[in-house]
């Protein structure tokens, strides 16, 4: 399967694709994990997007399909992938299409995880993260025993300084412009599918199981 996994900033998206990628052993494909790893390795196309980013400007669309399609000729993307965090537009996803044409390839399902705007605030801004060991928690939903204080190494919990409320709103905000065109684009291709993330997590993944098993079925069929 070739899976395109989508949602807002606090979604959830993350965590559903951990569970996706082990569930049907699918390489997960996070642009932004790839860019910095493009980066550090000083690939051509690393040290080019590194020059824009450090612009202030956006990586243009070419550098990243160029490392997408680097990504997606290794050997582990054969059997499928499940890719996180492009597209972003329109005119991405139309490009996305070309260059899997040319693979032989398509995107089999688009999955959409849907969130509230006001929900994906809350969830957000309560992140508390480890400075010591990283581990994440939340105010409401993952609270430490000791407030401010990690369970495993005692290490003093902070707030990002992105996820504070004002950075957070107008994240959501850009992102749900750009995903607006995406979700007609993928709807008009008959390929997208919405759970509801506001569900507990396990529910969300079963919803998102019983789309791809009922898709395994017709294939078959």
């Amino acid at each position: 399967m070739n899976l395109l996994i989508m949602g807002l900033p606090g979604a959830g998206k993350g965590t559903q694709a951990e569970y996706l990628s082990t569930k049907y052993n699918l390489p997960h494909i996070s642009t932004g994990d790839m860019l910095r790893v493009k980066i550090k390795e000083e690939t051509r196309l690393g040290l080019e997007a590194k020059g824009h980013i450090e612009s202030g400007n956006l990586v243009p669309d070419e550098v990243m399909i160029g490392i997408i399609l680097d990504r997606f000729n290794k050997r582990d993307c054969k059997k499928g992938f499940l890719l996180d965090g492009f597209p972003r537009t329109k005119v991405q996803a139309e490009e996305l299409d070309k260059m899997l044409k040319e693979l032989n390839r398509t995107i089999d399902a688009v999955i959409y995880i849907e969130v509230g705007q006001e929900k994906v605030v809350q969830r957000i801004t309560g992140r508390r993260i480890c400075k010591g060991c990283g581990a994440s928690y939340h105010v409401i939903f993952n609270p430490p025993a000791e407030i401010g204080v990690c369970n495993s190494c005692s290490g003093q919990l902070i707030q990002r300084s992105d996820d504070n409320e004002e950075t957070v709103r107008k994240r959501i905000e850009v992102n749900a412009i750009q995903h607006q065109s995406l979700l007609e684009y993928y709807n008009g291709k008959g390929c997208l599918f919405t759970v509801n993330g506001s569900n507990p997590i396990n529910k969300v993944f079963t919803d998102i199981e019983t789309i791809l098993n009922n898709l395994s079925r017709s294939a078959v069929l």
